[in-house]
């Protein structure tokens, strides 16, 4: 699994390539980032010996990739976030023709308005959620101090959940593309369970 991933394994630039995909997939969510930290994860079991029983050589190490992810996604969050505060009229017709982004801008608010930002966290996981969860934000102009703890929580649950389906994945099936492409259906099943509780909200 290791030489499939690539020399990338082995190397810092691992992280700076899962940062980039996972910052800039707020704004293209067609961005394999999920899929790169699981590959990265699994690279990460390979060299604890954790899937082979062998320790072979340098390999990402899961704290500081769970960290590089959830930095990178709360950064992603705040960007998009900021935009949509200074988008101003222009944003908020946009969102007005829309009906999906209206109604799930209004659901964010109400929710941040109630205190409680489970809605942040259950659209990390829905497939654009999270797009549309940061600029809504923005363009309602929320507070930073109501959306940013609840965008921080999210992006170390979804970070948390993809490295541990990445590694524990590779534990059980071994390093190999199977356990990579289990790993990911499972990320999936997150995101589709996610978006109808979110639908239901």
């Amino acid at each position: 699994m290791l030489e499939s991933v690539g020399s990338l394994t082995g190397s810092p630039w691992v992280y700076a390539v899962v940062a980039v995909s996972v910052l800039f997939d707020v704004f293209l969510p067609v961005l394999p980032s999920g899929v790169l930290v699981i590959m990265a994860a699994t690279a990460a079991a390979a060299g604890t010996g954790a899937a082979t029983g062998e320790v072979p050589h340098d390999v990402p190490d899961i704290l500081v990739l769970t960290l590089c992810a959830t930095t990178a996604s709360v950064a992603g969050d705040l960007v998009a976030y900021r935009l949509a505060w200074r988008g101003g009229d222009r944003l908020d017709r946009a969102l007005a023709r829309s009906p999906r982004l209206s109604l799930a801008q209004e659901r964010l608010g109400t929710a941040l308005a109630r205190g409680g930002g489970a809605l942040v966290v259950l659209a990390r996981f829905a497939p654009a959620g999270r797009s549309v969860v940061s600029l809504g934000a923005g363009a309602a102009r929320r507070r930073a101090r109501d959306f940013l703890p609840w965008s921080a929580l999210a992006g170390l649950s979804w970070a948390t959940y993809s490295v541990a389906l990445g590694y524990f994945g590779a534990h059980w099936l071994g390093a190999t593309w199977l356990a990579t492409g289990v790993s990911a259906l499972a990320l999936l099943a997150a995101g589709a369970a996610a978006t109808y509780l979110v639908r239901r909200t």
